[in-house]
Protein backbone atom coordinates (compact mmCIF):
# COMPACT_ATOMS: atom_id res chain seq x y z
CA UNK A 1 0.00 0.00 0.00
CA UNK A 2 2.85 2.37 0.85
CA UNK A 3 4.40 1.73 -2.57
CA UNK A 4 1.15 2.69 -4.34
CA UNK A 5 0.88 5.93 -2.36
CA UNK A 6 4.54 6.72 -3.06
CA UNK A 7 4.13 6.05 -6.80
CA UNK A 8 0.98 8.20 -6.92
CA UNK A 9 2.80 11.00 -5.13
CA UNK A 10 5.74 10.85 -7.54
CA UNK A 11 3.37 10.92 -10.53
CA UNK A 12 1.53 13.94 -9.12
CA UNK A 13 4.81 15.79 -8.58
CA UNK A 14 5.87 15.01 -12.16
CA UNK A 15 2.53 16.21 -13.54
CA UNK A 16 2.85 19.44 -11.57
CA UNK A 17 6.40 19.91 -12.84
CA UNK A 18 5.27 19.33 -16.43
CA UNK A 19 2.47 21.86 -16.03
CA UNK A 20 5.05 24.42 -14.90
CA UNK A 21 7.44 23.81 -17.81
CA UNK A 22 8.54 26.85 -19.73
CA UNK A 23 8.94 27.13 -23.47
CA UNK A 24 12.34 28.65 -24.16
CA UNK A 25 12.67 29.85 -27.74
CA UNK A 26 13.69 32.92 -29.73
CA UNK A 27 10.24 34.42 -30.29
CA UNK A 28 11.28 37.94 -31.30
CA UNK A 29 13.94 36.90 -33.85
CA UNK A 30 16.94 38.62 -32.23
CA UNK A 31 18.97 35.45 -31.67
CA UNK A 32 18.32 35.44 -27.91
CA UNK A 33 16.13 32.97 -26.06
CA UNK A 34 12.76 34.18 -24.79
CA UNK A 35 10.42 32.46 -22.36
CA UNK A 36 6.70 31.73 -22.37
CA UNK A 37 4.73 29.68 -19.85
CA UNK A 38 1.44 29.43 -18.00
CA UNK A 39 1.50 30.82 -14.48
CA UNK A 40 -0.52 28.13 -12.71
CA UNK A 41 -1.32 30.32 -9.72
CA UNK A 42 -2.53 33.37 -11.65
CA UNK A 43 -3.71 31.30 -14.65
CA UNK A 44 -2.13 33.65 -17.17
CA UNK A 45 0.21 33.15 -20.10
CA UNK A 46 3.47 34.87 -19.18
CA UNK A 47 5.93 35.89 -21.85
CA UNK A 48 9.36 37.46 -21.38
CA UNK A 49 11.06 38.81 -24.51
CA UNK A 50 14.73 39.76 -24.74
CA UNK A 51 13.89 42.76 -26.96
CA UNK A 52 11.75 44.09 -24.10
CA UNK A 53 14.37 43.44 -21.41
CA UNK A 54 12.45 40.34 -20.28
CA UNK A 55 9.63 42.49 -18.95
CA UNK A 56 6.67 40.36 -17.86
CA UNK A 57 3.96 40.39 -20.55
CA UNK A 58 0.77 38.57 -19.61
CA UNK A 59 -2.67 37.67 -20.84
CA UNK A 60 -5.84 38.18 -18.90
CA UNK A 61 -6.65 35.26 -16.55
CA UNK A 62 -7.56 31.96 -18.20
CA UNK A 63 -10.43 30.90 -15.95
CA UNK A 64 -10.93 27.49 -17.55
CA UNK A 65 -7.25 26.52 -17.61
CA UNK A 66 -6.73 22.95 -16.43
CA UNK A 67 -4.18 20.16 -16.47
CA UNK A 68 -4.91 19.87 -20.19
CA UNK A 69 -3.98 23.49 -20.91
CA UNK A 70 -0.44 23.98 -22.09
CA UNK A 71 1.95 25.97 -24.29
CA UNK A 72 3.47 24.35 -27.37
CA UNK A 73 6.12 25.62 -29.78
CA UNK A 74 5.07 26.32 -33.37
CA UNK A 75 7.16 27.10 -36.45
CA UNK A 76 7.17 30.86 -35.91
CA UNK A 77 5.85 31.29 -32.38
CA UNK A 78 3.80 29.32 -29.89
CA UNK A 79 0.27 28.18 -29.24
CA UNK A 80 -2.00 27.78 -26.26
CA UNK A 81 -3.72 24.38 -26.32
CA UNK A 82 -6.80 23.61 -24.27
CA UNK A 83 -8.25 20.09 -24.45
CA UNK A 84 -11.45 18.95 -22.79
CA UNK A 85 -13.18 15.55 -22.82
CA UNK A 86 -14.66 15.74 -26.33
CA UNK A 87 -13.42 19.03 -27.73
CA UNK A 88 -10.59 21.50 -27.62
CA UNK A 89 -8.92 24.44 -29.26
CA UNK A 90 -5.55 26.02 -29.93
CA UNK A 91 -4.69 29.69 -30.29
CA UNK A 92 -1.53 30.51 -32.24
CA UNK A 93 0.62 33.54 -31.43
CA UNK A 94 3.64 35.12 -33.08
CA UNK A 95 5.81 38.17 -32.61
CA UNK A 96 5.08 41.04 -34.99
CA UNK A 97 8.37 42.83 -35.69
CA UNK A 98 6.83 46.08 -36.88
CA UNK A 99 4.52 46.40 -33.89
CA UNK A 100 6.97 44.82 -31.43
CA UNK A 101 4.13 42.86 -29.87
CA UNK A 102 2.90 39.29 -29.73
CA UNK A 103 -0.27 38.84 -31.73
CA UNK A 104 -2.94 36.16 -31.94
CA UNK A 105 -2.75 34.93 -35.54
CA UNK A 106 -4.85 31.78 -35.69
CA UNK A 107 -7.37 29.56 -33.99
CA UNK A 108 -8.03 25.87 -34.55
CA UNK A 109 -10.72 23.80 -32.89
CA UNK A 110 -12.00 20.25 -32.88
CA UNK A 111 -14.98 18.42 -31.43
CA UNK A 112 -16.03 14.78 -31.25
CA UNK A 113 -19.66 15.78 -30.77
CA UNK A 114 -22.07 13.75 -28.67
CA UNK A 115 -22.24 9.93 -28.52
CA UNK A 116 -23.61 9.87 -32.10
CA UNK A 117 -20.84 12.29 -33.19
CA UNK A 118 -23.42 15.00 -33.89
CA UNK A 119 -21.45 18.24 -34.11
CA UNK A 120 -18.11 16.54 -34.68
CA UNK A 121 -15.42 18.05 -36.85
CA UNK A 122 -12.58 20.52 -36.97
CA UNK A 123 -11.89 24.02 -38.20
CA UNK A 124 -9.23 26.68 -38.48
CA UNK A 125 -9.33 30.44 -38.76
CA UNK A 126 -6.36 32.42 -40.03
CA UNK A 127 -6.71 35.79 -38.33
CA UNK A 128 -4.15 37.39 -40.66
CA UNK A 129 -5.92 36.54 -43.92
CA UNK A 130 -9.46 36.15 -42.57
CA UNK A 131 -9.76 32.65 -44.05
CA UNK A 132 -11.96 30.14 -42.23
CA UNK A 133 -12.09 26.46 -43.19
CA UNK A 134 -14.38 24.04 -41.39
CA UNK A 135 -15.20 20.36 -41.77
CA UNK A 136 -18.20 19.48 -39.62
CA UNK A 137 -20.83 16.73 -39.29
CA UNK A 138 -24.37 16.46 -38.04
CA UNK A 139 -26.49 13.44 -37.17
CA UNK A 140 -29.58 13.11 -39.35
CA UNK A 141 -32.28 10.99 -37.68
CA UNK A 142 -34.40 10.93 -40.82
CA UNK A 143 -31.71 9.81 -43.28
CA UNK A 144 -31.83 6.38 -44.94
CA UNK A 145 -35.55 5.87 -44.28
CA UNK A 146 -35.10 6.83 -40.64
CA UNK A 147 -32.13 4.48 -40.19
CA UNK A 148 -30.05 7.57 -39.29
CA UNK A 149 -26.76 8.77 -40.71
CA UNK A 150 -23.82 10.95 -39.77
CA UNK A 151 -23.75 13.58 -42.51
CA UNK A 152 -20.67 15.54 -43.52
CA UNK A 153 -21.42 19.16 -44.28
CA UNK A 154 -19.52 20.20 -47.42
CA UNK A 155 -16.25 21.91 -46.48
CA UNK A 156 -17.01 25.42 -45.31
CA UNK A 157 -14.77 28.16 -46.67
CA UNK A 158 -15.49 31.70 -45.61
CA UNK A 159 -13.75 35.05 -45.56
CA UNK A 160 -14.14 36.88 -42.27
CA UNK A 161 -12.87 40.06 -40.74
CA UNK A 162 -11.05 39.67 -37.43
CA UNK A 163 -9.77 42.51 -35.31
CA UNK A 164 -6.19 42.43 -34.08
CA UNK A 165 -5.74 40.83 -30.67
CA UNK A 166 -2.45 41.07 -28.83
CA UNK A 167 -1.19 38.89 -25.99
CA UNK A 168 -2.08 41.41 -23.27
CA UNK A 169 -5.69 41.56 -24.51
CA UNK A 170 -6.15 37.80 -24.84
CA UNK A 171 -8.47 35.81 -22.60
CA UNK A 172 -10.64 32.74 -23.04
CA UNK A 173 -13.43 35.10 -24.02
CA UNK A 174 -11.37 35.86 -27.13
CA UNK A 175 -11.69 32.24 -28.25
CA UNK A 176 -15.33 31.92 -27.17
CA UNK A 177 -16.20 35.15 -28.99
CA UNK A 178 -14.68 33.85 -32.23
CA UNK A 179 -16.28 30.46 -31.68
CA UNK A 180 -19.76 32.00 -31.33
CA UNK A 181 -19.20 33.97 -34.53
CA UNK A 182 -18.08 30.84 -36.38
CA UNK A 183 -20.95 28.69 -35.04
CA UNK A 184 -23.39 30.88 -36.96
CA UNK A 185 -21.55 30.12 -40.20
CA UNK A 186 -21.57 26.37 -39.46
CA UNK A 187 -25.29 26.47 -38.62
CA UNK A 188 -26.03 28.29 -41.89
CA UNK A 189 -24.17 25.64 -43.91
CA UNK A 190 -25.79 22.83 -41.93
CA UNK A 191 -29.25 24.23 -42.69
CA UNK A 192 -28.36 24.54 -46.38
CA UNK A 193 -27.19 20.90 -46.48
CA UNK A 194 -30.34 19.72 -44.69
CA UNK A 195 -32.48 21.61 -47.20
CA UNK A 196 -30.51 20.18 -50.13
CA UNK A 197 -30.85 16.62 -48.81
CA UNK A 198 -34.58 17.00 -48.12
CA UNK A 199 -35.16 17.67 -51.82
CA UNK A 200 -33.55 14.36 -52.85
Amino acid sequence: MKKIVLIALILLIQLYALAQEKLVKDLDFDGKKDTVYIDQKEREIICRLSTQNFKKLMTKPLEMASDNTYIKATHNGFELRNNWMRSGYACQFRYEKMEKRIRLIGITEYAFGNAANDGSGEASANLLTGNYIGNWHYYDHLANNEQCELVKIPTIKAKLKFKKIYLEEFSEETYFGYSAQLEKIVEKHKNAEQKRRSKN
